[in-house]
């Protein structure tokens, strides 16, 4: 994204358990017909409650497909072979972030209009231009980059609040990253318009998250849609979205993520972590190593606070990793695009001991 002639798309969305009433009128500018993607626990939630939306316009429905187990390109590849996405104007996707990402590559390659109905209020994907993808293995394979967010997102307070729990729990310890990322990645760059606005709303997400955020998962946990609990799925959709669309500028530059993601992409090369933890749970950790790192203490203390409170991880035993796999995780890190997201050059030894000093921090709580 060049600083002078550029495209912004930022996010539009509706939420309320009413959501889905308003896509007749939102998407009545992009064609007739309509393909649904996504997963199967989420067509199992969302998919009667959207046909009965789509009923009432004069959408008409071509398919409703499985995106698969993971957002992988074989996966991209063989959606792109299906009759209903070749022949749709507009492909709906439904489910948690990997899903959401799928149909985004897919819509992208196959330039269709793409809608995001997320089912968990787990991560920004179904409000960011970006995909994060993944190899077969499950191990990190990159980003790839759109040239805007999905058109609208529909958020349906009654289909989040049904979701599952270790999904919204992990959704807050992935916001929790998005403002001490967003600041620590752009703090000496030039701060021209955009990425002026994306770190002044990054300044917009986590105070919500430490004042509603165990409140919130009360009410989730009792499934109540309260004014604490919308706050904190503005928060994780919507808010940090902002954030990843105003700091990620394609192959020019990118301060959307740092040491937070960064620790958990280069974790994903240890198996236990990738099968027994969920993506927000380690970014969580994270979280503490970068504020570690850049020697927020008053904050980290704030964040470390609310995770005892709600059992957020705060030791590398919490998220099974031994003390000598550490290096397998930093031995990864400089080869990830986050490595750079920092304001002086890091070093393999100054990472590692943002991780054992973290590790020794969560062990004193």
């Amino acid at each position: 994204m060049s600083q002078t002639d550029y495209t912004l798309v930022l996010p539009a969305f509706t939420i309320g358990v009413h959501a889905y009433d308003a896509i007749g009128k939102i998407t009545r500018h992009f064609g007739k017909k309509v393909v649904i993607i996504g997963g199967k626990t989420a067509l199992s939630k969302a998919k009667q409650p959207l046909l009965d939306a789509i009923a009432k316009t004069d959408l008409e429905v071509l398919g409703v497909l499985w995106y698969g187990d993971d957002a992988t390109y074989e996966h991209v590849d063989r959606l792109l072979r299906e009759q209903a996405v070749q022949d749709a104007d507009l492909v709906f996707a439904v489910g948690g972030g990997r899903a959401i990402d799928t149909c985004k590559v897919v819509a992208d390659r196959a330039g269709k209009a793409l809608f995001a109905f997320p089912t968990l209020a787990s991560n920004c994907a179904p409000s960011t231009a970006l995909a994060v993808m993944y190899k077969a293995d499950k191990s990190f394979a990159g980003y790839y980059y759109l040239d805007q967010p999905p058109v609208h997102t529909f958020i349906n307070m009654a289909i989040i609040a049904d979701s599952p729990f270790k999904f919204f729990w992990a959704g807050i310890g992935d916001a929790m990253s998005k403002e001490c990322e967003s600041e620590l990645a752009s703090r000496t760059a030039e701060h021209f318009h955009t990425v002026l606005l994306g770190r002044a709303i990054g300044k917009a997400c986590t105070a919500p998250l430490l004042q509603y955020g165990e409140q919130a998962l009360e009410d989730f946990k009792a499934k109540k849609i309260t004014y604490a609990l919308q706050q904190v799925v503005l928060d994780i959709i919507i808010s940090t979205g902002l954030v990843s669309n105003c700091t990620t500028g394609g192959g020019d530059y990118y301060y959307n993520s740092s040491l937070a993601h960064m620790f958990y992409n280069a974790s994903t090369v240890l198996p236990q972590v990738v099968e027994g933890h969920l993506h927000g749970e380690t970014v969580s950790f994270g979280v503490l190593v970068l504020l570690t790192y850049d020697k927020q203490f008053e904050l980290r203390d704030q964040v470390a606070a609310l995770y005892k409170k709600c059992h957020y991880p705060t030791t590398l035993a919490d998220l099974d990793i031994k003390a000598g796999e550490v290096d397998s995780i930093v031995d990864a890190a400089p080869a990830l695009t986050e490595w750079t997201c920092v304001p002086e050059p890091l070093t393999k030894e100054a990472f590692k001991k943002a991780i054992m000093d973290t590790d020794e921090f969560g062990r004193s709580l």
